[in-house]
């Protein structure tokens, strides 16, 4: 009876961690998934976009690319639209709701 009693409080303790652990991992994913959807919402308000999914980066240490013309009034968190098909690409500034700059891409496929 006592092997019960320690053991039965452990079982609630890993199912119970694993249910928030799922829950939350759900829930990261969906903010991730709709915080994309937001922002391309957000930058086609101001602009038209090309009718394609873009790639998605974030600027984290702009020092780094200050060399590059088209990063050179990038600041920290700003995101970076990338247009493959349509050769584009949109820095855009979030806090702000402006784009920052665009430019073409010369990209070899």
């Amino acid at each position: 009876m006592k092997k019960v009693l320690l053991i039965l409080p452990l079982i609630i303790l890993v199912v119970g961690s694993s249910g928030a652990a799922f829950y939350f991992y759900k829930k990261l994913q969906e903010t991730k998934i709709g915080g994309e959807e937001d922002l391309i919402a957000q930058v086609s308000q101001i602009m038209v976009l090309p009718e394609e999914k873009p790639t998605l980066a974030t600027v984290t240490d702009p020092d780094r690319l200050k060399d590059q013309p088209f990063f050179a009034k990038a600041e920290t968190g700003d995101k970076v639209l990338i247009y493959t098909n349509s050769q584009r690409a949109i820095l855009y500034r979030p806090e702000l709701k402006k784009i920052v700059d665009v430019t073409s891409l010369n990209i070899n496929k």
